[in-house]
This record gives C-alpha cells, structure tokens and sequence, in this order.
C-alpha cells in the first residue's frame, strides 16, 4: 500500500491509492419521513438526537475546508435532507464558499414541491430522486409513502429550472423489474435522466439484498435492445456508467457496485449527519470531527484531521466477500 500523497499541496487530497477526492455526501439528517423497507428496518426509531447533529455553522466549517483542500462537489443526502428546518440556508452559505463548483441535492421529493424554489435559489441547480415505482399501491408497499406527492415535487423541481433532474430507481427482483420499460418512458415524457441501482447489503432491515438482487448487466442487455440505447456520458462525480438513446436526449444511467464495481474511480468521502467521515460506504474506516471541533479545533487542525482520515480510505469494499460486514443502515451513513 502507498502512503497518503500530496499532505503538502494544499489544494488536493489524493487517498493512499492515487485516487484524487474532490466530491463529499454530507448528510444533514439520518431521519426520513419514508420507511422504504430495504432501507430501514420497520418500527427504527434508532436515531441520533438532534444536538448530537452537526449545527450549520460547523457544517460549514469543515466544507470550507473541505474546498480549500480541492473537494469541488458538495451533495446534500439524508435520511432526507429535506426533514432539516432551513435547509435552504445551508445551502446558500455553502454554494457561497469559494471553490464550491457544484451543490447538489438527494430526495425522496415528498416535501419537494414547497421546498423547490427556495433551494434553486441558494444554489441547489441539480438533484437526484428516489423513485423505485410508478405504482402507487407499490409505491406504498416499498415505502411507506404516497406517490402523488412525489411526482407533484418532480414537476415543481422542474418548474422552477432545476436540471438535470435524474431518477434512482432501486432494480429488485420480484418487486420492480416489471416497470423499467414505463420508468425510461415517463423519464423521456419529462426530460428526466434515469438511474437502476443494484441493491447493497448495508445493514440488517430483514430483507437482505440477496432477496431481490439483480444483476443490472442483464437489464442493461435487455433496455439497449428495447431502446436503441449507445454509449453515453453525463457530467457529474457520481459512479454510474451512462447508455443514451440514439435519437433522443435520454440518458440512463446503470449503478453496479456489486456486478461491475466501480471502486478504482472512487472519488468520494461521506459526512454523516453526526459529524463522523466515512472513507467508504460498504466499510467501517471512519474518523469523528465532531468532537474535534466542539473541542475547538484550529482550522490548520480540521484540515490536518482530514489528511489523515483520507489516508484511511481503503481499496474497495467487500459487499461480495463480507456481505454483512456494515451493520449501520444507509441513513446513518448519508445517501
């Protein structure tokens, strides 16, 4: 293994595998207002109160450092991100900071329609929404939720100029794969781009991912024939691999960490809502800022402390090999 390079150059963080970080998931709730069952167990009530969250002011301390250090990509996740009063004061103080190029947002949409344009105008220009039916009855099943409200949230994203809008559709055996031809048909209808995610085995919810995996290589296969699908690219620091179609401005984009991982271009850090970096999202490498800045902690320090959780960043994860080696759920590490 090759020792963390670059600690001098203040404007790059490069991981001890050459991996340049420039992209960090900040989670600003582990709370959601969905139970999606492959997500959180039903009946959790497992979560971290809310002085133990990090307040908006450190929030912002350590992205600024974070930019200062090179990381250009800031994407808000959860839970979801939208349960945080005022998020839209973060998010303006954040696209404020120099060096930020690129704030994003991941949601479920369900608060999305009054919370749209406010978001737009403190600098949120692009988001992700997870979208795993078009059923409403399924929807439900899956989530806990109401379908309406989401596609009301995707229209008013849509009205106030928000783009690229892109679909995470988790592919499941047995509960889904019926519905991605009518997914890539509403995504085109509305100028969205689509994601398939393969699913992961991160925590115990009592479904494990070997209960509706599905190998999104076959999918693939399968929409290019049906869609006319060529190779693609779409901008952005995220791991899907794009298909396009041929004669329309549709993208789709295929999520594949357990049939095709994508672990060699990793660019990525994760800050959960706690204050806890987290090198990887299938292993445990992680390093509490919290305490270090309720100590307070000099921002020479703060980047000092990021130098060395990034020399923690491991190879790849192990999601084949260890499949129940991560026991915290996905909302408590941020989306």
């Amino acid at each position: 293994m090759a020792s963390l390079r670059n600690t001098t150059d203040p404007g790059m963080l490069i991981d001890p595998f050459g991996r340049r970080i420039e992209y960090l998931r900040l989670s600003v709730a582990d709370k959601c207002n969905l139970r999606c069952f492959y997500c959180l167990p039903e009946g959790h009530k497992d979560f971290e109160q809310p002085d133990h969250w990090l307040r908006f002011d450190e929030i912002e301390r350590v992205i600024k450092a974070f930019a200062e250090l090179g990381v250009g990509r800031v994407r808000l996740t959860g839970g979801e991100p939208l349960v945080r009063k005022n998020l839209h004061q973060l998010a303006a103080s954040l696209s404020a900071l120099p060096g930020i190029e690129d704030l994003s947002l991941s949601t479920n949409a369900v608060l999305l329609e009054r919370h749209a344009e406010n978001l737009f105008k403190a600098g949120v220009k692009r988001i992700n929404v997870s979208l795993d039916s078009l059923n409403p009855e399924r929807f439900k099943a899956i989530t806990g939720g109401e379908l309406a409200a989401v596609l009301s949230g995707l229209q008013a994203a849509r009205r106030v100029g928000i783009a690229p809008i892109k679909i995470n559709m988790v592919a499941m055996k047995g509960i889904n794969d019926d519905e991605f031809e009518n997914m890539v048909t509403y995504c085109l209808a509305n100028d969205f781009t689509l994601r398939l995610i393969e699913t992961m085995p991160i925590g115990s919810t009592g479904v494990t991912a070997s209960d509706h995996y599905l190998d999104l290589q076959d999918v693939k296969k399968n929409l290019s024939e049906r869609f006319d699908l060529i190779p693609g690219v779409m901008p952005g620091g995220g791991p899907a691999r794009y298909m396009q179609m041929r004669n329309e401005n549709l993208r789709i984009g295929f999520i594949t960490p357990i049939s095709q991982h994508f672990c060699e271009t990793c660019n990525r850090v994760r800050l959960s809502v706690d204050g806890t970096l987290y090198m990887c999202l299938g292993q445990e490498d992680n390093m509490e800022l919290r305490p270090l800045l309720r100590a307070g902690i000099s921002d020479d320090g703060l980047k000092q402390a990021i130098f060395a959780a990034i020399a923690l960043k491991p190879e790849k994860h192990e999601f084949k090999n260890k499949p129940g080696q991560v026991v915290r759920f996905m909302s408590m590490t941020g989306g």
